[in-house]
């Protein structure tokens, strides 16, 4: 989720809601402590230089129940963030806190936002030696080719 699909669906909707990709909604008590711009600068195992940008929510969850954040609030948020931080229009990365801070994508759907699930990839299978997936053939597949394939048909 870009940068401007979350403030288009900040504006139809009042209150905040985050839900873990199991589904579990964060408590409402949440805090968004920081958005910002994250940049990395890297070579990957195959040797590219590579540079890679997000725009970066870390939610916070702390003992103070009283507190709730509202769309409005957290668009004037991003909107501050814009201005003085000069945000392009990049994909959502949402920090939270689990058994370690954990690294999530973003979308919105049923008025809620959902984290999803990222994972790390390698960026140059085609140069550091990783097989192709091997494709999947059903044993049922192969027997039947078997069947037809008899010695003298011609077919091996």
């Amino acid at each position: 989720m870009r940068l401007s699909e979350v403030k288009e669906a900040l504006t139809q909707i009042d209150h905040l809601h985050f839900y873990l990709p199991n589904g579990v909604q964060i408590p409402d008590h949440f805090h968004i402590t920081e958005v910002g711009k994250v940049s990395r600068h890297f070579i990957d195992c195959g040797g590219t230089i590579r540079k890679e940008e997000v725009i970066n929510f870390q939610l916070f969850t702390a003992d103070d129940y009283d507190h709730r954040l509202k769309a409005q609030k957290l668009l004037s948020i991003i909107e501050l963030s814009e201005k003085h931080l000069n945000l392009e229009d990049l994909d959502i990365e949402v920090e939270y806190q689990g058994d370690t801070i954990g690294k999530y994508g973003l979308e919105f759907k049923q008025g809620g936002f959902f984290l999803t699930k990222t994972f790390t990839d390698c960026l140059a299978k085609d140069q550091c030696g990783i097989p192709a997936k091997k494709p999947k053939i059903r044993l049922s597949t192969l027997q039947s080719q078997q069947s037809e394939c008899l010695p003298g048909s011609g077919c091996c």
